[in-house]
């Protein structure tokens, strides 16, 4: 066993200087993934309603 204490436990971490670029990410692909999703849902609701 290591006595290395840095690694916190959890494994899941990331820099500070990463934090934003990561939050940018996830906006880059949630906001069209969003978009698309309500579009679909639009249209499917058109499709069996008629």
């Amino acid at each position: 066993m290591s006595s290395d204490s840095s690694s916190g436990g959890s494994g899941i971490s990331s820099p500070p200087g990463r934090r934003g670029l990561i939050a940018f990410a996830w906006v880059w692909v949630g906001v069209p993934l969003a978009y698309g999703l309500y579009e679909l849902v639009q249209k499917a609701t058109q499709l069996f309603t008629g």
